[in-house]
């Protein structure tokens, strides 16, 4: 049985209610937005650009600010766009094109974070061997997996809602088709795309989670052993700021997800969205271009070339 719907497009409840904050929001989440792509956009040209940063763990974190981009450009201009007109609406199939791409990214995302965990610790426990350990092929596949992944994730979870039937009320209870949202206004049971959502959620984020708390829990380990203080904080530093991205996306999406029912809130999980699909990805270049100096000296000598030119 295909889908059935006497509904042609949602109404998206948006960030705020209130219409006089509208224009105060869309000036700051356009800057959060062009902050965002600006940013990672940097992180992508510096490691491209600079030999220097041809290696695995910038090869990873390239990824990392591609899908940073993608997360962000999935939500934000059609948000932007409904701060701008009275009905704050998305097609049918548009909400389902971005049900199916928030899936995608936010699984990648994870995945992408672990990967990176993998390679912190590779990094650490056996430097020597690091390049062997990370080589190109492994690289590969490490962000080819994510994606298969990933993909599988959004097909598994779109292909039940594709048989629900719409029939109104048709609003979202939030500024985007997130799948428990869009799951609320079904007129038809919905046990099975819950079951399917929940048991893939739970599962990727058990695996993705174990990966990047096992990595960490060996490289404290590893730092530990390390006996000059000075070796100690130049081996932290070097998965210091993955670490602050890791706490930032998993603290948010934890808490969205896991917490009691009774402690629910519409405005907080609407707060909780933005914090992990569209603050996290602006905060991440900032936070790897302030705490890392190869980053901040390849795009000092990238702007010095160019005022040169």
């Amino acid at each position: 049985m295909g889908n059935q719907t006497d509904v042609s497009y949602f109404v998206l409840a948006g960030v705020s209610s209130d219409p006089q904050l509208e224009p105060f929001l869309f000036v700051v989440f356009l800057l959060i937005y062009l902050l965002t792509v600006v940013g990672n956009g940097m992180i992508m040209v510096v490691i491209r650009a600079d030999p220097h940063l041809h290696t695995p763990m910038y090869f990873l974190l390239f990824h990392l600010s591609f899908l940073d981009i993608f997360y962000s450009s999935v939500t934000v201009p059609k948000m932007l766009q409904n701060f701008l007109t009275d009905k704050k609406t998305i097609s049918f199939n548009g909400c389902l094109a971005q049900m199916s791409l928030i899936l995608l990214v936010s699984c990648a995302e994870i995945f992408m974070l672990s990967a990176m965990a993998y390679d912190r610790y590779a990094a650490i426990s056996d430097p020597l061997h690091y390049l062997g350990t990370m080589n190109k092929q492994v690289r590969i596949r490490l962000v080819g997996g994510t994606w298969l992944i990933s993909i599988f994730h959004a097909l598994t979870n779109t292909a039940p809602v594709l048989h629900l039937h719409f029939c109104g009320p048709n609003e979202v209870n939030n500024f985007s088709c997130e799948l428990p949202a869009l799951l609320e206004v079904s007129c038809t049971e919905t046990f099975i795309s819950n079951m399917t959502f929940i048991i893939s959620a739970v599962n990727l984020g058990l695996i993705s989670f174990s990966i990047t708390l096992v990595s960490y829990m060996c490289i404290i380990s590893t730092i530990l052993r390390i006996h000059s203080v000075e070796g100690r904080g130049k081996a932290f530093s070097t998965c210091s700021s993955h670490l602050t991205v890791v706490v930032l996306y998993y603290g948010a999406g934890m808490f969205r997800y896991l917490r009691p029912s009774p402690a629910s809130s519409v405005i907080l999980d609407r707060l909780l969205s933005v914090q992990y699909s569209i603050l996290t990805p602006m905060l991440n270049p900032i936070i790897y271009s302030l705490r890392n100096k190869e980053v901040k000296t390849a795009l000092w000598n990238i702007l010095r070339k160019m005022k040169d030119m």
